[in-house]
């Protein structure tokens, strides 16, 4: 039977994100920091600079701290290890994902944001389909990644369109699954994000039926354990000043950046070049007014049957940098 839009029920997220073992996690604060581990995936595009140069190890070293790197091949799991006490922070991921985690009782911190790259991910058909609106996409076999920024991309397209997710059969499947089920014409559509976007688009016959411009704003948050944020502000300011310059020399040297992207991700220069001109890479600090689209997000998972709960998606602690008194703060909901 096909993956149809069945509720991602609260027990379901329970087994994702599990909080039951979160209590026995040792608190940092009881002895001196020896270590961290971060989590990442391959769309984490300046964590994974950061990662090849060193430039984490390099600073954290002179505090005696180690850093150990895992990577994920979705943004659930990713937050779910961090839940669970696997990761202490965790890269960037897709809007959609702290919605989930949240419902599922995680105990997570938001410590920066990347500015809205709309245009980053996409609704994707055959040069020679015969769509030509979301509108027409009604009954066909759709291929997404659940609870992806993407996931709500479709959501939202849909919906702009006059359908809801039940007019619509979706093919949850990874990127690299997506892909070759779209390719192969397993599904009529393909909903994905860069840099596996830019790698169809530039690879294969497609076409873009829609992007995120005037519908999802695709902003990418980074997070830690709540008990590590508060035992550690300073490592998070560390690792955000690092974003920031990273981020900014990604934006103002593309094509160096995609020269030493390209060999990471298996990618050529110019598709990653491509990715990354959608990206803003903007990182900023998390403010509560900025959650809005958080909460339209999760509204819109709750009224297709997906999410199994309202949530308030700014009812979440957000770190702050530091201010001239050169102390970080935790900003509690």
């Amino acid at each position: 039977m096909p993956d149809t839009a069945m509720p991602i029920s609260r027990r379901t997220l329970l087994v994702l994100l599990t909080t039951a073992t979160f209590a026995a996690i040792p608190a940092h604060a009881e002895k001196p920091l020896e270590s961290i581990r971060i989590g990442y995936q391959k769309s984490s595009t300046l964590i994974t600079i950061i990662k090849a140069q060193g430039l984490l190890e390099k600073r954290l070293a002179q505090q005696g701290v180690k850093i150990s790197w895992s990577e994920f091949s979705s943004g659930l799991p990713l937050l779910e290890a961090l839940n669970v006490g696997g990761i202490d922070v965790s890269a960037d991921v897709a809007d959609t994902v702290p919605v989930f985690a949240q419902a599922a009782g995680a105990k997570l911190t938001y410590f920066a944001q990347e500015a809205p790259s709309p245009s980053a991910q996409a609704i994707l058909v055959k040069a020679n389909a015969p769509y030509q609106t979301v509108a027409e996409l009604k009954g066909k076999k759709i291929a997404v990644t659940k609870a992806a920024g993407s996931h709500y991309l479709l959501i939202a397209a849909l919906n702009k369109a006059g359908l809801s997710f039940k007019d619509i059969e979706p093919a949850y499947l990874t990127p690299a699954d997506g892909r070759a089920a779209f390719e192969r014409g397993s599904v009529d559509a393909w909903v994905t994000w860069d840099p596996f976007l830019a790698g169809a688009q530039r690879q294969a016959q497609v076409r873009v039926l829609a992007d995120g411009r005037n519908i999802a704003d695709y902003q990418r948050y980074y997070l830690a354990s709540s008990s590590f944020a508060e035992a550690h502000p300073d490592i998070l300011n560390l690792i955000f000043e690092e974003l920031r310059k990273t981020g900014r020399w990604v934006k103002q040297s593309p094509k160096e950046a995609a020269a030493f992207l390209a060999p990471l991700w298996g990618l050529d220069s110019a598709t990653v070049e491509q990715a990354n001109n959608r990206r803003s890479y903007e990182v900023r600090a998390v403010v509560t007014t900025a959650l809005a689209e958080q909460q339209r997000i999760a509204d819109a998972f709750h009224a297709a049957g997906l999410l199994p709960q309202k949530i308030n998606a700014t009812a979440v602690p957000l770190w702050v940098p530091p201010q001239t008194s050169g102390i970080s703060l935790l900003a509690k909901p």
